[in-house]
Parts: C-alpha cells; structure tokens; sequence
C-alpha cells in the first residue's frame, strides 16, 4: 500500500506540473471533460490512499471542483487550476505567519532544532517571501486568464513559474549556505 501511494502521489505532482501543457493541448482535441476527469481519477486516488485527514479532505475537495468542472463543460474555468494551487499555498504559508513558527522555521528546524532568534526572523521573512512569490503567480495568472492569452498562459503557468520558484528556492539555499552558514 505505501508503495502504491507514493506512486499515486508521484503521478499526480507529475500530472500537476503538466497539467498546463496537458490541458492546452488536450482540450484541443478532447475537450474539457476528459482533462477534468482525469485530474478528479488522480485527486480522489491521492484521497483514498492519504492517511492524513486534513490532505484527505482538501484531496477531496479539489477532486469534487474537478467533477463540477466537468460537469458545467467549463473550458475557461480549468485554466483556473494554477491559480487555486498557488492561492492554497498563499494560505498555508500565509496563515503559519501568525501561528508560532512560520512553516520555513518548522523546514528549518528539522535540520536546525535549536535555530537561533535570528534564524527565527530570517525563516519569517522566507516565508513572507514565498507569500509575495504565490501573489505574483495569481496575478500573472489570473491577467493571462482573463485576457485570454491561453499560449502565455501554458508557457508561463507550465515552465516560466516553475524556473521563478527554482531561482527563488535556489537563491534562498546559496544566500543560507554561503552567507548565513546555516
């Protein structure tokens, strides 16, 4: 079962990243349901086989937006995808800003358990970082949605996006290392 889990999650970051290219191709030919489909096969298996409640019901919940989309004959709203992963990130990095530890403290202190108070405030500001990063994604996004460019859409949504998060993960990692010797 663990096997198959990991494979479950496996196909689904991989469907995730994709899903750009996937849908602006695939509804080309096979219109918005096939896509919705698939996306809600692959989030109620990652339901069915998560052991944590709270990713079960959030699996669940993109899983029934999925059967809704392909219910309604959506085209335009499965571009909307993007967007609502970057605003679920939004929310979970922006809601640890005001629990007690940021969620890059609690990533840091799992190699660092006794980070230092300035360790604290440098995690913090990461994550208000990664807080500007998820909402310059559902601005560029949700302009290229609504005006239509569905070409910039792919490009940006499916590779642009994911080059920003490396260089900005990447940067963070060097200026860690080599400035802060953390």
């Amino acid at each position: 079962m663990p096997k198959l889990y990991t494979a479950i999650n496996a196909v689904l970051v991989l469907v995730s990243i994709l899903y750009p290219f996937i849908w602006y191709f695939g509804q080309k030919y096979t219109g918005a349901i096939p896509v919705a489909v698939l996306m809600a096969i692959i989030w109620l298996l990652r339901a069915w086989f998560n052991k944590k409640p709270l990713q079960k019901i959030f699996s669940c919940a993109v899983m029934l937006l999925f059967v809704l989309l392909a219910w309604w004959h959506s085209a335009t709203a499965m571009y909307w995808y993007p967007v609502m992963m970057n605003m679920l990130m939004l929310l979970v990095f922006g809601a640890s800003l005001f629990s007690r530890q940021s969620i890059i403290e609690r990533l840091a202190r799992l190699q660092h358990p006794d980070l230092p108070e300035t360790g604290v405030h440098y995690t913090r500001r990461v994550t208000q970082i990664w807080c500007g990063f998820f909402c310059m994604n559902i601005l560029l996004t949700t302009g290229l949605i609504l005006g239509k460019y569905w070409y910039a859409w792919t490009v940006y949504t499916g590779v642009i996006s994911y080059l920003l998060m490396g260089i900005l993960f990447g940067g963070e990692f060097l200026y860690r290392r080599l400035r802060l010797k953390m």
